[in-house]
């Protein structure tokens, strides 16, 4: 019995714990579901609801349809760089109180994910100090409503289908459309993390010019960038270095191996060699020994009566 439970745990077969909140870590019929959510009271990921929130202009252009597909391309640059500043400042606020492992933000329309961030770290510890952290603290004026999750493997969660670009259930899909990061500013930012430094959220005064910044961004993309492929050919030359150790000391380690066996083998076939030898040797000496004592004369037996000894004078009668 305890048995068939667990194997249906967390799946539609289980009719008492809510499945999605298990995958996701949110329902989207929320408090009034009829199935129980299981709320960990301690975990790697947390999750920040609802606090992603695109520009009210764009939102409700996008909603009603109403983006000119001239001003597009200008939108959607003005978008990503709204998005990356966002993900920058929470990736190193959280930064500050444990190493963050994954960060996930969601695109979903739906109330219960729409705007939600998630975030793994490598340890529970480090994520219990970020919790406790972001209690009762306010991100563009709104609060921030931290919860534990239970999802720590967003293989399962994410939509495979918003992935490659062909989800038809669009923005309310009940699986995580997860925002595309970057590859530039998630490795600057992991890197960042590895050198244990300590970054503060960075003050953004709204005197300064949109189009600077965006600059600033693109020479700052550019270095790290440079930087990062410098990086990699050097990695890519030791991983070669130690690919071509490696064989070299395993094809040494072979060769040791074949002259040590063929060694042991020419040994054995030494010793053998001699046994033989030794073998016919002595079997030879018993041949030989054999044939002198077929050539020899019999010895007289002097307790057989008959026999006269040579040279003994005759006893018959004259």
């Amino acid at each position: 019995m305890a048995e068939s439970l667990a194997s249906i745990f967390g799946t539609e077969k289980d009719k008492v714990n809510c499945p999605f909140y298990f995958k996701i870590g949110a329902c989207r019929h929320g408090d009034k579901c009829s199935r129980r959510h299981n709320k960990p009271s301690l975990s790697q990921t947390i999750f920040i609801r609802n606090l992603y929130q695109k520009p009210v202009d764009h939102l409700a252009q996008l909603m009603a349809g109403q983006l000119d597909p001239e001003t597009q391309a200008a939108n959607n640059r003005e978008q990503q760089q709204h998005f990356e500043d966002f993900y920058e400042d929470i990736f190193l606020e959280l930064g500050n109180h444990g190493e963050v492992e994954e960060m996930h933000v969601m695109e979903n329309l739906g109330d219960h994910l729409n705007g939600n961030v998630y975030v793994k770290f490598f340890t529970e510890e480090d994520a219990e100090k970020a919790f406790k952290a972001m209690q009762m603290r306010f991100y563009a004026g709104r609060p921030v409503i931290t919860e534990y999750s239970p999802v720590t493997d967003f293989r399962e969660a994410r939509c495979r289908q918003y992935d490659i670009g062909m989800c038809d259930r669009g923005g309310f899909c009940n699986f995580m459309h997860i925002r595309k990061v970057p590859r530039d500013l998630l490795r600057m930012l992991q890197k960042e993390q590895g050198k244990n430094y300590k970054p503060r959220v960075r003050a953004r005064s709204d005197s300064r010019s949109p189009r600077r910044d965006r600059d600033r961004g693109s020479d700052r993309d550019r270095d790290h960038r440079d930087r990062d492929r410098g990086g990699d050919r050097d990695r890519g030359g030791d991983r070669d270095r130690e690919r071509d150790r490696d064989r070299g000391d395993r094809g040494g380690d072979r060769d040791r191996d074949r002259e040590r066996e063929r060694g042991d083998r020419d040994r054995r076939d030494r010793d053998r060699d001699h046994r033989d030898r030794e073998r016919e040797r002595d079997r030879g000496g018993d041949r030989d020994r054999e044939r002198e004592r077929e050539r020899e004369p019999p010895r007289p037996n002097p307790n057989n009566a008959n026999t006269i000894p040579l040279g003994a004078p005759s006893m018959m009668p004259q």
